[in-house]
């Protein structure tokens, strides 16, 4: 889509002009409603992309803090308009990259972050401010949640201004992706306390992002990584309301993550 300088008016790549709402002439309109407006069944903002698009980033991260901080800058540079943090094995595990067991998997797979001085040096020159980070922890989301928000107030930047997403989603660990570290009832109590500080402490940042894509890359079907993703959400739902956190104070920081197959018409049903 690119918008017409002239008149204002949105045109597809081939001069096409495209209305902002298209109705259906047939049915029952009523129950889809409209864009940014309840049920939400066509967006939850009224111009959606046309007011403000996606947020580009790419999923990165490697070796030390400075190889990867180095990265960071050179997509930051060349477009990018958020960050995407991949952590090593050692790190989503709760291991120092000294610890025997992460012998052989310091950086590997993502960076290596194992104090604040490496969250300095991984932010280095970013302005914190202005560019929203998304953080792929689970186990270790707090730990490395509450260095990212200390690396921020050493900066004297406002915790009201940081922006991004944790993904904070232990239960899909222990369904299909295999990095939890404690049992079931202390993880969702730790993820639920990550949820609770970041509704008082940084309200634009996405405190959980449920996630289907891992159930459905373990080899569920679609219809099944529907319903797991959705009974894990209601879990986390529960367990936040039940600390006397108002909905309203949290819900809409909750984000979900699915995975994106070939059958056309089951993947258009299933979103």
């Amino acid at each position: 889509m690119s918008h017409d300088a002239e008149d204002g008016k949105v045109r597809t790549d081939s001069g096409i002009e495209v209305d902002a709402l298209y109705q259906p002439s047939m049915g029952v309109p009523e129950k889809l409603g409209k864009p940014g407006n309840f049920p939400f069944t066509r967006g939850i903002y009224s111009d959606m992309y046309r007011g403000r698009l996606w947020t580009m980033r790419q999923y990165a991260g490697f070796g030390t803090a400075e190889q990867t901080n180095s990265r960071y800058r050179y997509l930051l540079a060349h477009g990018n308009t958020g960050l995407s943090v991949a952590f090593d094995l050692p790190t989503q595990l709760g291991y120092d990259s000294d610890h025997p067991m992460a012998e052989g998997e310091v950086g590997r797979v993502g960076v290596a972050i194992d104090s604040i001085e490496d969250m300095r040096v991984l932010f280095d020159d970013i302005a914190l401010d202005r560019v929203s980070t998304s953080m792929t922890i689970n186990a270790t989301a707090a730990v490395l949640l509450a260095l990212y928000v200390a690396v921020a107030d050493e900066r004297d930047i406002p915790r009201a201004t940081l922006s991004g997403t944790v993904q904070n989603d232990v239960l899909k660990e222990y369904i299909a992706r295999g990095t939890y570290i404690y049992p079931p009832d202390p993880s969702l109590r730790l993820a639920s306390d990550l949820v609770a500080f970041c509704a008082s402490e940084i309200p634009r940042w996405n405190s959980i992002s449920i996630s289907g894509y891992h159930i459905r890359e373990a080899g569920s079907t679609a219809p099944q990584e529907v319903a797991f993703t959705i009974a894990n959400g209601l879990n986390y739902m529960e367990r936040v309301l039940a600390r006397g956190i108002s909905l309203e104070e949290f819900a809409p920081r909750v984000s979900f993550f699915f995975a994106a197959h070939n059958d056309i018409l089951e993947e258009v049903a299933k979103f």
